[in-house]
């Protein structure tokens, strides 16, 4: 693996460009940030003429893979009338219908451009609705960078927290965020249901919202446990607390109908980014009438400036349609191919004596090393061991795969048995080659 032409180009950006990324957490890429020439299908290019299978797929987005041709189509049809007008257009009206008629939850959407926006647009819409200030987030989840939601990502044991009490502060998630930005934030351990009852009927005068992932997708792919999200639900019923599915993951690579479809329980308001419109900028806030429609009472402000842009819509309705098509047959193979490359690591890791588990709810799994023998709580994912994944990440770029070096996979419908068998020659050579990997 080459990178002289990717290292001049950070050095480079450096000079104009803060951080030398667009984003923070690309800087954390080794053996160093990697710069695109180019993707195609479920392989991505770069600057000094390495080719990789792609598993990072842009941090979720790219669930049809690269350059897939009827999402360009569709989007270069879009830009011939105009990119942005400022006002209405048909495509907006067709995506929001489509998604009322996809998504259960939704009696109505908004649009946003990006996760962070939307998060903020249904926070502002739990607390008009309810007339109360605070919010339930809970540990290991990302509900984006907005200063009133962002906290950092504790190391102590949540277990022993939950066992103690039913709050914890919650932390400022990075330099500059205002001192008073999570006053309104009550943080509690995932997966906890008591600790979860406990609060909500001690504080139901004061509580807006619960937000959470269906699935902590962003910390070990951990599934809820059995009836804990049913137990939210029906305890927010019961409180009159908005519940905010954060669906920006799950949102559509689960299913058309989102994780909040698989698990049968219906949020009051659902937030979805990324694979939404495949890699074009385009989030959007779904939730029932009653809610929804305080935007138009005039009694919530939606602002944005490119909102609804006819570009991404043009892009969402390629993408939902691509992912429709045949009754569905790209989850299924999204669904095949990571369950394929899941039980293949597994049995990799048995083969070579590797001390790790594999997260796979669907076409996004969690790759962790770890002594333990699950990882279904927060405190429990905390403790796998982050550099050992790290440094398999950075080998796995010499096999040609590129992976988030924080252990979570992405797979897009384009993924076929080749780029699997690939993939895990690829995984059995690090193990073979690296003995640091082994018990």
């Amino acid at each position: 693996m080459k990178t002289d032409r990717s290292r001049q180009m950070l050095a480079e950006a450096n000079q104009y460009l803060a951080g030398g990324v667009a984003s923070s957490l690309r800087a954390a890429m080794k053996p160093t940030p990697l710069y695109a020439a180019g993707g195609k299908g479920a392989r991505v290019y770069d600057v000094d003429g390495n080719e990789y299978i792609d598993y990072l797929l842009a941090y979720g987005p790219l669930i049809l893979g690269h350059s897939h041709p009827l999402l360009n189509e569709k989007v270069y049809q879009a830009m011939q009338k105009g990119y942005t007008f400022g006002l209405q257009h048909e495509g907006e009206i067709a995506l929001a219908k489509r998604l009322t008629e996809i998504l259960p939850c939704a009696d109505k959407v908004v649009f946003s451009g990006s996760g962070t926006e939307a998060v903020m647009m249904a926070l502002r819409l739990a607390r008009a609705y309810t007339g109360r200030q605070k919010v339930v987030r809970f540990h290991g989840h990302y509900h984006g960078w907005s200063d009133t939601i962002f906290t950092s990502f504790p190391s102590a044991d949540m277990k022993s927290q939950a066992a103690g009490s039913a709050a914890g502060e919650a932390v400022p998630g990075t330099g500059g965020q205002s001192v008073n930005s999570l006053e309104d934030v009550i943080l509690l351990p995932w997966n906890e249901p008591d600790v979860l009852e406990r609060t909500l009927t001690e504080r139901r005068e004061e509580i807006a919202a619960v937000i959470t992932e269906p699935i902590m997708c962003n910390s070990g792919c951990i599934s809820p446990r059995e009836g804990y999200l049913e137990a939210m639900r029906e305890l927010t019923e019961q409180y009159g607390i908005v519940l905010i599915f954060d669906e920006v993951i799950t949102g559509f690579r689960l299913g058309l109908g989102g994780a909040h479809e698989r698990f049968g329980i219906t949020p009051d308001l659902m937030t979805m980014g990324k694979a939404l419109a495949g890699g074009i900028a385009l989030s959007a806030v779904a939730g029932k009438n009653e809610i929804m429609n305080l935007v138009a009472e005039g009694r919530v402000d939606h602002l944005g400036t490119l909102n609804g842009n006819t570009v991404s819509t043009a892009a969402a309705m390629a993408v939902l349609d691509e992912l429709g098509r045949d009754n569905g047959a790209a989850y299924r193979q999204m669904e095949r191919i990571a369950g394929q490359l899941a039980e293949g690591i597994r049995s990799l890791m048995k083969k070579y004596n590797v001390n790790g588990v594999v997260n796979q709810p669907g076409p996004v799994f969690h790759m962790m090393f770890t002594d333990q023998q699950e990882v279904a709580h927060f405190d429990q994912f905390g403790r796998r061991d982050a550099a050992k994944y790290g440094l398999f990440a950075e080998l796995m770029l010499d096999e040609g795969i590129l992976l988030r070096p924080n252990g979570l996979w992405y797979v897009s419908a384009v993924h076929g048995d080749k780029e699997a068998e690939e993939t895990l020659k690829a995984v059995e050579n690090v193990f073979a080659k690296r003995p640091e990997f082994t018990a």
